[in-house]
């Protein structure tokens, strides 16, 4: 199973100290940002400590996840938000390749004050800007939304239309919060996995996100929960990373800190246990 956390990224140690925090946690996967997500500051790539995190993701075979920051808006009706989403993405892009990061995970958007059609299909013509021309190996994964505000993704037939209108090749980040949030059942589990094969195809998930929720399903609030302490509860997030098809599919895990704290190890240890 590759299993691990979102970890943090910051001086001096940067991506080496990521790579050793999640080794702190057991993990054989994480995700980092590979900035702060709320700006658009970046520290060279030759300040990073690339190399000795490269050695050690090899040792330990680790898997490196990228999640693009949140300051992007694909979907926006405004033409100079979009431009900055493509430029920005296609950055953030190239800082995965240098990584090693097989996946970054990217949310689709909202489309604000335009309607859901506007904003997939801005989404399918930034993302065709974005992949023109790229030739590396990490691939853009989109995740599955709550539906909060006007967010486009919480149903997999938007993500479908999505798929179907970029040329390149495109995964799905199956988060457990956001799609129940978004309504979807999690109890029945092998009943949604079968709908998102219908719809969108079990090949292209690739990255689990695995939260519980404070809300009711179809609350579209996206309010992470500890593992076991929300509304889907520690069986069901059991049973979707113990699942046989998605074994080799890297789950990661975004829950809030206790007490100031990472929970990441026990979390960790508790969904690996049988």
């Amino acid at each position: 199973m590759k299993i691990g956390s979102h970890v943090s990224l910051k001086s001096p140690h940067m991506l080496y100290g990521s790579v050793l925090e999640a080794l702190s946690y057991d993990a054989n996967a994480l995700m980092v940002y590979t900035g702060a997500p709320q700006n658009t500051i970046r520290i060279p790539l030759s300040k990073m400590n690339i190399n000795e995190a490269l050695e050690l993701k090899s040792k330990y075979d680790l898997e490196i996840i990228v999640h693009a920051p949140y300051i992007v808006n694909m979907a926006s009706p405004d033409s100079e938000k979009r431009k900055f989403a493509i430029s920005f993405l296609r950055q953030e892009l190239e800082r995965s390749e240098a990584f090693e990061a097989k996946y970054m995970v990217v949310h689709p958007g909202s489309y604000t004050d335009s309607s859901l059609e506007e904003g997939i299909e801005n989404i399918i013509y930034c993302l065709n800007e974005i992949l023109n021309d790229y030739h590396g190996n990490t691939m853009i994964v989109l995740e599955t939304m709550a539906g909060k505000g006007t967010e486009v993704g919480f149903r997999f037939e938007q993500l479908k239309q999505i798929i179907d209108g970029v040329k390149y090749n495109l995964g799905v980040c199956f988060d457990t919060c956001h799609t129940h949030d978004s309504g979807y059942d999690l109890n029945n589990f092998d009943m949604v996995i079968k709908e998102f094969d219908r719809i969108i195809g079990i090949d292209y998930l690739k990255v689990f996100h695995i939260n519980d929720s404070k809300n009711i399903m179809g609350a579209k609030k996206d309010r992470h929960e500890n593992i076991g302490n929300g509304r889907i509860g520690f069986d069901v997030l059991h049973k979707i990373v113990h699942d046989e098809r998605f074994m080799n599919v890297p789950k990661i895990l975004e829950t809030p800190y206790i007490d100031g704290l990472p929970p990441y190890k026990e979390e960790i240890k508790r969904l690996r246990e049988k």
